[in-house]
């Protein structure tokens, strides 16, 4: 049996990010391999699309990811206006206003997933090992998303609570350019995002997320591609302009979760497998990596004395993350609950809300850098 540092159990961006940054510190890595599709069948289509902000692109430029990414796979989100469910209810966000280079940045899911990989592939601490071999390391990092099967075998419990809603995601081109411009719509019950992306079409590219309930996922699941673009247009009334589809459209089950604890001896639980929250306000990634940040700084500054897998030095970690991991959960979780009521007083208040941020100059640029630093 081969013995190492550090083992990393799951092979997503979180994952591989974390392989990288705890590599360069000269540390030992094993990455098991990721286990086969079911019945050989090949994946599908990845049509998802991150929203990251400026301490996620600062760690992936340190593990030299970010420049390994294809010009077109990246698309800087310069300006961000978010529309209420009331007549002139909206909120604008600008990055010149904030005085920063991009508000976020919107990144191919699958293109980041594979720079990782490369960047992996040619790290020289860490190893690829069959996924069924034993491993022995000093510390296992568990990243294996929200069914994470060796979080499951620790006996960590992470309750996960449904929202009835589906996020339906897809590529979209627009026959007008996106600008840079994301728009966002909370109108009940449902929230749908354009993401500007260079992908398929450079200048004129869009990630959709439309979170909606789950009888409205199965109903726009099952139209025609023609058909979908109508019931799109409809509900973006031309803002982006004329949109229509540039491949498959995907969806998934909306949740939230926390798992307790996220540590213990000799193991720690990053990204999804701690914690999940709704994608409103496209956190769910940024959490997980800056989860990274937080354990390599954690394990980089322990005392020369100390193992990596004690359980005391892996409760700092635990600590630094947990209050900006339960903030964001209560605040996506908030403004879901608080756009999804129909109750015509917390209508008023929302959309009032909306615009009276608008108004408020330091308010708007003390939220945004909040986002940018989450």
């Amino acid at each position: 049996m081969s013995s190492f540092d550090i083992c990393v159990r799951g092979r997503g961006a979180v994952g591989l990010a974390a392989a990288l940054a705890l590599s360069r510190q000269g540390l030992s890595v094993a990455m098991p391999a990721a286990p086969d599709h079911p019945g050989g069948q090949q994946p599908r289509e990845d049509v998802r699309a991150y929203a990251l902000n400026a301490r996620s692109v600062a760690l992936l430029d340190t593990l030299k990811v970010w420049g390994a990414l294809p010009p077109d796979a990246r698309t800087p989100v310069l300006d961000m206006h978010v529309e209420g469910d009331a007549p002139g209810a909206a909120l604008d966000f600008s990055a010149w206003q904030q005085g920063v280079e991009a508000l976020a940045w919107i990144v191919d899911a699958a293109a980041l997933e594979a720079a990782l990989r490369d960047a992996a592939r040619f790290a020289p601490h860490i190893s690829q090992v069959p996924g069924r071999e034993p491993v022995q390391a000093s510390l296992t990092v568990l990243a294996e998303g929200k069914a994470s099967a060796t979080r499951q075998g620790l006996g960590v419990q992470m309750p996960l609570h449904g929202y009835g809603q589906r996020a339906v995601a897809a590529r979209l081109v627009a026959d007008r350019p996106h600008a840079g411009l994301a728009r966002q719509w909370f109108r009940s019950p449902d929230v749908l995002a354009l993401l500007p992306f260079d992908r398929p079409q450079p200048g004129h590219g869009y990630g959709l997320v439309w979170s909606v309930p789950d009888q409205r996922a199965d109903e726009l699941m099952a139209l025609s591609a023609p058909d979908f673009e109508m019931q799109l247009n409809d509900a973006t009334g031309g803002a982006a302009g004329a949109l229509s589809l540039s491949g498959e459209r995907a969806d998934w089950p909306l949740m939230i979760g926390q798992a307790d604890p996220v540590c213990g001896p000799g193991w720690v639980l990053l990204g999804d497998a701690a914690h999940v929250v709704h994608p409103l306000a496209g956190q769910g990634l940024n959490l997980g990596l800056a989860d990274v940040a937080s354990l390599a700084e954690t394990l980089a500054a322990r005392e020369s004395w100390r193992p990596l897998g004690d359980e005391r030095l892996l409760r700092r970690h635990a600590r630094a993350r947990a209050l900006p991991t339960l903030a964001m959960g209560r605040v996506t979780d908030g403004m879901l609950h608080l756009f999804a009521s129909q109750q015509p007083l917390l209508r008023e208040l929302r959309n009032r809300g909306l615009t009276l941020v608008n108004h408020l100059g330091p308010l708007k640029r003390v939220l945004t850098a909040r986002a940018l630093d989450a």
